[in-house]
């Protein structure tokens, strides 16, 4: 039997996989592929501009082909002559089938407009000129990319028409390409298909706060070309002058071979029944070509499960079985990352006669609601921005409900637990049946996954990956995957490898040793070498602290990797504005410093409050005031407090000896020595220190990851505590030290703990999973058991050595500066934040 594929993308070797699975070598297997590549992951497409190599979006190497008698062929197909079965390629070249499956997959839609026409479009899938008439693009191809990057080496301006999922991802791209951007979107808000009006306006005013001017309830009616410029008139009157423009406003059907030959819908697209066949039983249809129960289905993973189907139902006229499998309408999820902000949806979000659960925090930039029968109980979709720790549990939770309702009889509590921010140990613990799929692009159950852990002994995340074929599609279903390996590996009590994540399979402490030997210095050579894909929100920020440990250099040069607080030096709070915060050693602080922060706090109108880590904080700054202020405070002699970071934020400190009449040794100019030694030091988390200078503990030291307290002989080291929401007592490492010592041992701890903690883990955390306890920590910081004080010693001098205050490099470069701006096209305020007066200060309206 021969069997042809039209289509070499995703699907289409999907197809191929499957098929050389269920009949080994019987089968001689043709794709055909239009571009002049190796067939590549489309759904990871913009991280092209992250290395500019495209074979890292290659699906298979060149040998896979070879090896798995599989004839690519990278030529397009014109025609189709059902009758004959046959084929006609662009070269004139005539191809005989048994089975024919086309998966040509979809165009990019580019709506009718005044002043362009196809023509000034470059399409490279209809188009294979480089000549570009206008600098009008589509988002579809690598070819497409490179003519982008091209076109973005004379440009500074580009306007994104769509402002869906795709539209998303090309302003991504937009923006690593250096190009201010905007987004023209016919709804009121972004991602209307996937999100709702609330949530929609959430991920709208976070998309605004980046820098990106949006364009919304309008569309374009009018584009005219004016010497290098383009023209954009909007159906709401208004113009928008940009260099270049990207159309990503949605796809159709490429079904243009099955026109006259094969029935296709209204609207386009090739129908199919249960089995993807088409109106030729000869004749399938997969991806997002193919119409079943009248729907086209743009997402990868139903397009697997029909290159599964489709294979199974052609291997089955060479080897005939009894396992019919059908093609059923899929329940679909989506779960990504937009421009560093993470959103998910899953199931029927637009049913307006649900019963809702919602939990929004506009300061977090969190929305969550799910949508429940009013009638069954179930879960019938789902909405996360913000905040996707609970994703994965209820959309396999959803699905389950659908597919085995009998099985999956949760309370509205139970369901409702995991939407409002609750203590963990209070959360029910849902139990998945093992015919959940856990992988939607390969179908993999949890049955399959836990099956290949114990018949392979896996022990780690990327072994599973390549036993399963689970989660190296989209990679959506990875944090499922590593908390079915915990549980099943905990069962059988064996150890495992906490890997960093599915692009990394290393733990902190490897990437950290790695990163120091070999020197690099940013997340790009790092993933290159050691890592795969384009990254996640695990990995980058992770990788960040790392480099800012080890080298301490301005963390603003790795901006992209950077937590949104990280990426403008401050906390973002409450009603979209943001906090300054200015070292203030110690605590101690001149009535002239003093009276600047009064002079700058009434000029920008700002909140003031002093805070229990003996700071003052100005609250309710502007974006792009930020600069202005902090520019103000470093003339004055302040300093980043840090406040936005994951390192040390503040040494506090009682009056000692100085002026207490109880004080044995003098706390405050040791605390101010601490802090000024450790300022901008970067961790896995925040690091609070307290200095007292006497037994009565007015610093309250033994609350701190590390606190110092006087005794009549020297000081007192304490370490790995922890206030907060799991208050812990510090343990005493060593006493009666002098200042020297004091500091040499705190040298070998903090860098110890930086080297030794996984990501986002505080010491007490980190002190309670340590073997050994303060024994094992003692002999490490004291006794040199395991030979590493003097590598801890000069890995911490290396980092302070590089120290400069992060807000005055910010101001005095101005490129950086730029980026301090809520629009880029005016320096209006952004009109939606807004105040009102409690005790003489302002506060946030929104609550």
């Amino acid at each position: 039997m021969k069997v042809i594929v039209i289509g070499s993308g995703m699907v289409g070797i999907r197809f191929c996989e499957f098929l050389r699975k269920y009949v080994s070598k019987e089968v001689e297997i043709f794709i055909f592929g239009e571009e002049n590549e190796l067939p590549y992951d489309r759904v990871r497409l913009t991280s092209y501009f992250e290395s500019y190599n495209k074979e890292n979006l290659y699906l298979k190497q060149q040998n896979w082909y070879k090896e798995n008698s599989i004839q690519l062929i990278n030529k397009k197909v014109i025609k189709i002559f059902p009758e004959k079965k046959e084929i006609l390629t662009e070269d004139n070249k005539i191809y005989s089938y048994n089975k024919l499956v086309i998966a040509t997959g979809s165009y990019p839609f580019v709506p009718p407009i005044e002043g362009i026409s196809v023509n000034d479009i470059a399409y490279s899938c209809f188009k294979n000129s480089n000549d570009i008439k206008n600098p009008i693009f589509v988002y579809r191809t690598i070819k497409d990319l490179m003519r982008i990057r091209e076109q973005a080496k004379k440009s500074t301006k580009c306007l994104i028409v769509g402002g869906g999922l795709l539209g998303l991802e090309a302003a991504k791209a937009s923006i690593d390409l250096g190009l201010e951007t905007s987004i023209i979107e016919l709804q009121k808000w972004l991602m209307p298909t996937q999100l709702d009006e609330e949530g929609g306006f959430l991920l709208t005013n976070q998309i605004r706060k980046l820098g990106i001017k949006l364009y919304l309830g309008t569309s374009i009616k009018k584009i005219e070309k004016k010497n290098k410029d383009l023209y954009i008139y909007t159906t709401d009157n208004n113009t928008i002058i940009t260099d270049m423009v990207i159309f990503s406003v949605g796809i159709r059907p490429r079904d243009e071979l099955a026109k006259n030959i094969l029935a296709t819908g209204d609207k386009g697209g090739i129908i199919v029944n249960e089995f993807l066949q088409t109106s030729n039983p000869d004749i399938y249809a997969i991806g997002e070509v193919a119409l079943f129960n009248n729907k086209i289905y743009g997402l990868v993973a139903p397009g697997y499960q029909m290159a599964e189907v489709a294979a199974k139902h052609i291997a089955q006229f060479i080897t005939p079985c009894d396992d019919v499998v059908k093609f059923k309408e899929p329940f679909i999820s989506t779960k990504l990352k937009l421009i560093g902000i993470d959103v998910a949806c899953f199931g029927n979000i637009h049913n307006t006669n649900s019963l809702i659960i919602k939990y929004k925090n506009e300061s977090k930039n969190i929305y969550k609601k799910i949508l429940i029968n009013r009638d069954t109980n179930k879960i019938e979709g789902g909405i996360f921005i913000g905040d996707l720790s609970s994703y994965n549990i209820l959309s396999q939770l959803a699905e389950q409900q659908a597919i085995f309702p009998e099985k999956s009889n949760y309370s509205i509590d139970e369901i409702e637990s995991y939407i409002f921010p609750k203590s963990e140990s209070i959360k029910p613990h849902f139990t998945l049946s093992e015919n959940a799929i856990i992988c939607k692009c390969n179908n993999v159950s949890k049955k399959d996954i836990i099956n290949t852990i114990h018949q392979n002994s896996i022990k780690d995340l990327d072994t599973l990956k390549q036993h399963s074929n689970a989660g190296t599609g989209c990679g959506g279903c990875i944090g499922l995957m590593q908390e079915i390996l915990d549980e099943e590996l905990k069962k059988s009590g064996k150890k495992h490898k906490k890997i960093l994540c599915e692009h990394f399979p290393y733990t902190r402490q490897e990437l950290f040793d790695i990163i120091k030997v070999k020197g690099y210095k940013t997340f790009k050579e790092i993933l290159f070498n050691y890592g795969n894909g384009i990254g996640c929100e695990i990995c980058k920020p992770a990788i960040a602290s790392i480099l800012a440990s080890l080298w301490n250099e301005p963390i603003l040069k790795e901006e992209t990797i950077q937590d949104t607080n990280d990426r403008y030096l401050a906390n973002i709070q409450k009603g979209g504005t943001y906090s300054i915060v200015p070292r203030i050693p110690g605590g101690e602080i001149t009535p002239d410093k003093l009276i600047i922060l009064g002079q700058i706090a009434k000029e920008y109108n700002l909140y003031c409050k002093i805070t229990g880590g003996q700071r003052i904080d100005l609250f309710g700054a502007r974006l792009d005031d930020l600069p202005e202020i902090w520019e103000k405070l470093i003339q004055a002699g302040f300093e980043s407090g840090h406040a936005y970071a994951k390192g040390l934020r503040t040494v506090k400190s009682c009056v000692g000896s100085t002026w207490c009449r109880y004080g044995v040794q003098d706390s405050t100019s040791l605390a101010i020595k601490l802090e000024n030694r450790y300022k901008g030091l970067r961790a896995p988390h925040k690091i609070k220190a307290a200095v007292s200078g006497c037994i009565r503990e007015c610093a309250e030291a033994q609350s701190k990851d590390f606190g110092i307290i006087a005794t009549e002989k020297g000081w007192n080291l304490y370490v790995c505590g922890n206030g907060g929401a799991k208050p812990q007592h510090a343990v005493l490492l060593a006493q009666d030290l002098d200042e020297e010592t004091l500091i040499q041992y705190l040298d070998r701890f903090l860098m110890f703990y930086i080297k030794t903690a996984d990501k986002l883990t505080r010491t007490s955390t980190w002190f309670n999973q340590l073997e050994g306890g303060i024994d094992y920590l003692r002999s490490v910081i004291i006794d040199d058991s395991i030979g590493i004080c003097e590598d801890l010693e000069k890995s911490i001098q290396e980092s302070l050595k590089n120290y400069q205050c992060e807000w005055k490099v910010a101001v005095e470069n101005p490129e950086i500066r730029k980026k301090f701006k809520t629009f880029i096209n005016t320096d209006e305020p952004d009109p939606e934040i807004q105040f009102k007066i409690v005790r003489n200060q302002k506060v946030p309206i929104n609550e």
